[in-house]
């Protein structure tokens, strides 16, 4: 029900008021005798409007939409009480404004709960029917009875007004609201409207659709060439497209992004949605929407440049890398395209800027030599940072492979400056590889084969470039092979040690004092040269286990051989850095000790000037705890590196070896001989025994004598043997302590 504001808000709409109401009863011919008959004979009609409403009822029953109004008896009962009162205030009256605000809610009501007009109408005819019989009832006069029934039919009709006036009032409330919805769900979506005639080439577009472009309606004429000549021309052919895909139902609506041109003459991209049907007249036509989609693209533009792009740097990344290689090959495959090719830059011990500065001055390092490398490069180049300090240069349209060169070399020239970051210098070089994209007209994974070629650039010194052969490819291919088998070799007990022995030079009684341990490895019945796997063994750090295995695999034999009688034989391991650098090192080496049984003392471990260069707390802590156990320890190769006598003090070692490069040369050179002779007499001031090493020749045993170097090892005396061929030796030799002929060594100058 509505309250008097909400009816009195009904009259206006419908321009309902007091001159209307009387024109409408003055139209009727309605007047106060009319009134007053119906009021008078009220009482006689009244059973007769009792029977009409439950005649009424059971008419309605019959029809399907109305009998699902009424399944709730007492809903009926409400029904049948208010009609009657609906009826009765007919007959009696008043006629007055609130009679008018009454009819106006019954209307508003029946309206709301779906009770369609023609419902309304057809019970008013029943009624009319009913009561026509009632009125001519033979009771009153016949000329009584007709101005009864015309007063009557003008109260009905009155009322029959108000009822068309309340529905179409409604109605167009109603279609105003859902108007009004959608123009604010259209305002809230901020999209455009479109419709287009397509048989006659008609097309509305609304002002919000011209609006985003800055345009009227009227300047896009009213044929679609207003909406397609403003497509961006890339951007045409694909809108074609999608809306003859629709038109030809290849797609259930037409969704579809472009650029359309603005008034300023800048672009916006925007979504156009729409679906195509047949209008009443059987003409097709298309409409839609059209959606303002920039900051959206912006926004994803953004996201998709991030992605692609090192946020240290700004140059693209890994993944832009993919995407301009695709596309660098897909030219190169083109009939003309010219040479491209790709360098693999990295910079050279840039971990040691970041481990003494830090990373805030390696970061800005990085981008100074970002800023360098782009320099180097020519229009239509690309710079990539790969990752770390690794960059990659992408090269395109090359007259010859060899321009990647020249490149390559200015890179290398502008690092060479030195940079300055606040009042720190620094200098910064690189090593650069240098692939080809196309290798005998065949696709090349570039970046393999450019960083194959950087880590040739970084074996042959750093600082320098290095193009990509096929040996390239062949020599990482046979250490991909080897690494492959020494994974397996421990395994598959394809290693073997080799000994070699130490001898003591003493003239009256000269003897074997102890023998180095050598790794081989037999590989399918060859063996293979220890220069070719013991550093595939440290790079990979199969070095620990290998390790592990050498030491406890000698130190076993060495104790057989002194069961056997050889009871002052000493054992050298040599060390590789990755073990000393293990967690609990030394203690592995007791647990070996104790688990082969052989004396701490009879293991001598031999380290290189390169270990000790580090000068690390792990590695002098480790080197005491072995020492502290009786482990005997050497320094091997002593005076081929970066000699410091700081060595021989601060770590606890027991042996000093003489490099074969020095002894190898003493028959001849005098500098040699005094190099040899200064580390000989070093060793002896600082109470260490001295070994030398390579002793091939009498002469070189001749010089050590004269010396007095006691201890020597080399191929003079045997080459590095397999155990059972050593004990051959040994028994050859004969005597229990395995004295060594030197007279006949002296003699024949061989070998034994």
């Amino acid at each position: 029900m509505l309250n008097e504001q909400e009816l009195l808000d009904l009259c206006r709409r419908i321009g309902l008021d007091l001159a209307e109401a009387a024109t409408r009863c003055r139209f009727l011919h309605w007047s106060d005798a009319d009134a007053a008959r119906l009021a008078a004979a009220a009482d006689a009609t009244e059973p007769a409007q009792r029977q009409f409403i439950e005649t009424l009822y059971e008419e309605l029953a019959r029809f399907e939409p109305l009998a699902a109004l009424l399944q709730d008896p007492r809903r009926v009962m409400q029904l049948k009480h208010s009609q009657l009162d609906y009826y009765e205030r007919l007959w009696r009256g008043p006629y007055d404004r609130d009679y008018v605000l009454d009819r106006l809610n019954i209307g508003v009501v029946h309206q709301r709960v779906g009770l369609d007009l023609k419902w309304y109408l057809g019970a008013y005819r029943l009624y009319l029917d009913g009561m026509l019989d009632a009125v001519f009832d033979g009771q009153r006069p016949a000329d009584e009875a007709r101005l009864l029934y015309g007063s009557l039919l003008k109260a009905v009709f009155f009322d029959l007004g108000l009822a068309i006036d309340t529905y179409g009032a409604v109605q167009r409330e109603a279609l105003e609201d859902s108007k009004g919805r959608f123009a604010r769900a259209l305002r809230g979506a901020n999209d455009g409207i479109w419709d287009w005639d397509i048989g006659h080439d008609r097309l509305y577009v609304s002002s919000r659709w011209a609006g985003m472009l800055g345009l009227s309606r009227d300047t896009l004429g009213e044929g679609c060439a207003g909406w397609f000549e403003r497509v961006h021309p890339d951007d045409l052919p694909g809108l074609r497209q999608a809306i003859q895909a629709h038109l030809a139902g290849h797609s259930p609506w037409l969704s579809h992004e472009y650029r359309i041109r603005r008034h300023d003459g800048s672009y916006l991209w925007v979504l156009v949605r729409g679906v195509a049907e047949n209008d009443r007249r059987g003409h097709r036509r298309m409409a839609g929407s059209q959606t303002d989609i920039s900051q959206r693209r912006a926004a994803a533009e953004e996201l998709s440049h991030a992605a692609r792009h090192d946020p240290l740097t700004g140059l693209a990344n890994r993944l832009r890398l993919d995407e301009l290689l695709h596309q660098a090959l897909e030219r190169r495959q083109r009939p003309g395209a010219r040479e491209s090719a790709l360098l693999f830059v990295d910079l050279d011990r840039f971990k040691l800027i970041n481990d003494s500065l830090g990373h805030a001055v390696g970061d800005q390092v990085l981008v100074k030599v970002a800023r360098r490398l782009a320099a180097c490069l020519r229009p239509g180049d690309h710079l990539i940072r790969f990752g770390g300090d690794e960059f990659v240069a992408l090269l395109d349209d090359l007259a010859h492979l060899a321009d990647a060169e020249q490149v390559a070399q200015r890179m290398l020239d502008a690092l060479h400056h030195p940079l300055q970051l606040g009042e720190r210098t620094l200098v910064v070089g690189a090593s650069i590889g240098i692939a080809p994209l196309l290798d005998g007209g065949q696709p090349l994974d570039a970046l393999q084969a450019a960083d194959l070629a950087l880590y040739r650039a970084k074996e042959a010194g750093k600082a320098q470039f290095a193009r990509y052969s096929e040996e390239l490819q062949a020599v990482a291919q046979r250490r991909l092979n080897l690494e492959s088998a020494l994974a397996q070799a421990l395994q598959k007990h394809e290693f073997e040690l080799h000994y070699q022995p130490i001898c003591r030079l003493d003239p009256d009684q000269p003897s074997v004092v102890g023998v180095e341990a050598l790794l081989r490895w037999r590989q399918d019945g060859r063996l293979v040269s220890p220069q070719e796997f013991i550093p595939v063994l440290e790079e990979s750090g199969e070095i620990v286990t290998v390790g592990d295995w050498v030491l406890r695999t000698a130190c076993r034999q060495v104790l057989a051989w002194q069961q056997a009688g050889l009871t002052t034989l000493r054992c050298s391991v040599n060390l590789s850095n990755r073990q000393l650098l293990q967690p609990a090192f030394a203690a592995r080496v007791a647990d070996i000790l104790r688990e082969t049984g052989l004396p701490p003392a009879s293991l001598v471990l031999e380290l290189t000037e390169s270990q000790l260069m580090r000068d690390c707390p792990q590695t002098l802590a480790c080197l005491r705890e072995l020492a502290d156990l009786g482990v005997r320890l050497a320094l091997d190769d002593f005076g081929t590196g970066y000699s410091s006598l700081g060595y021989l003090k601060r770590f606890p070692l027991h042996i000093l070896k003489v490099d074969k490069s020095f002894i190898g040369g003493v028959a001849e050179d005098a500098d040699l001989q005094a190099i040899s002779r200064a580390i000989i007499g070093l060793g002896r001031s600082l109470h260490l025994e001295v070994i030398a090493e390579g002793v091939e020749q009498p002469a070189h045993l001749a010089f050590l004598a004269g010396e007095d170097c006691a201890l020597a090892q080399g191929f003079l005396f045997s080459r590095p043997r397999p155990p059972a061929e050593l004990e051959r030796l040994f028994r050859r030799m004969g005597g229990s302590d395995a004295r060594w002929c030197l007279r006949s060594a002296r003699e024949t100058g061989m070998p034994a």
